[in-house]
């Protein structure tokens, strides 16, 4: 697949960095766990214990600290002079736990840029001397453009009104002088918003990848179906009990054994899409193309809306 992002940059520690930062800029909503999953350090340095490629600048200092000389102190102050860190969608500020990036190092993390269609540029050599610093810049190749990163919504109403019946039953209780059990009511109103929650998540993970359309003959993924299937992997994580089948479709244009390939392509993308990237299990996981037998406009059988793919709950 054609690369989408391209990094310049002046030495390989900033070259890195820009690495990391063009995938932010193709998963705006990536958290630290889903960086350090992207690039898990064991492929470029030695690690101890849970240490990933990243940490939070917090515990960056408190790594600094710790040790018995001022070199990580130094570093980390130079790192911050810099601004070679990187900033998540939250407002977590990330930076790198390693220090230098030898060339063995640097090399291997290029070659898992690519498995995101990203590609770098031949880096410059730093400049030299007090209060040079070294840089990089992004090009999107392609006509790529990277997704804009949607803005979380405030506490929905009903959670006010779950948190005010709360509220006014333990002010009763306390009124009438009886004994409350809030422990017990705490865990049924957990499990009443939990369970809310999951419901809309999935509603609207599936109002957007069900507008996801294919290009007419393709079977590969838009970059509004794979910003949707990174979320909804989310809530695969987050519910582990939760497995899916997904269903290819395609307009009435063509033949209709090839239409019926070319959705089970469609729905194998995102199949492989979630597991190879997402890192979502396999067994959790199941797909059927259905052809043009379940179009979505059928006022229009060749409307590119019904070149889609859907998922169904199984459990």
């Amino acid at each position: 697949m054609a690369s989408k992002v391209r990094v310049y940059a002046k030495s390989q520690k900033w070259a890195a960095l820009g690495i990391v930062d063009a995938y932010l800029k193709m998963y705006p909503h990536a958290t630290l766990e889903d960086v350090n999953k992207a690039f898990p350090r064991s492929l470029f340095a030695q690690t101890e214990g849970n240490l990933g490629l990243f940490v939070t600048m917090a515990e960056k200092e408190k790594m600094a600290a710790a040790t018995t000389t001022d070199f990580d102190d130094k570093q980390l102050e130079e790192w911050k002079r810099t601004h070679h860190y990187l900033t998540l969608a939250d407002g977590t500020d990330i930076a790198f736990t390693v220090s230098m990036w030898t060339k063995e190092m640097f090399e291997k993390i290029v070659d898992q840029a690519k498995l995101y269609d990203i590609e770098i540029a031949k880096y410059e050599a730093a400049e030299k001397g007090f209060g040079k610093r070294g840089e990089y810049t992004l090009e999107y190749l392609n006509g790529y453009v990277p997704p804009v990163p949607v803005a979380k919504k405030g506490i929905p109403a009903w959670v006010w009104a779950v948190l005010g019946a709360v509220l006014v039953g333990i002010v009763l209780f306390l009124l009438l002088g009886k004994k409350a059990e809030p422990q017990v009511v705490e865990v049924e109103k957990i499990v009443v918003v939990h369970d809310t929650l999951y419901i809309q998540q999935i509603a609207e993970i599936e109002k957007n990848f069900n507008a996801a359309e294919f290009e007419l003959g393709k079977a590969e993924l838009s970059e509004d179906a794979k910003f949707v299937l990174h979320d909804l992997a989310k809530v695969m994580k987050d519910n582990e009990g939760l497995t899916l089948k997904i269903l290819g479709h395609t307009s009435a244009e063509g033949e209709a054994n090839h239409n019926q390939k070319l959705s089970e392509a469609r729905a194998k993308a995102a199949v492989d899409f979630l597991v190879e990237r997402e890192g979502v299990a396999a067994e959790r996981l199941s797909y059927e193309g259905l052809g043009s037998s379940q179009l979505k406009n059928t006022e229009n059988p060749n409307a590119p809306e019904n070149r889609r793919t859907e998922f169904v709950v199984v459990e």
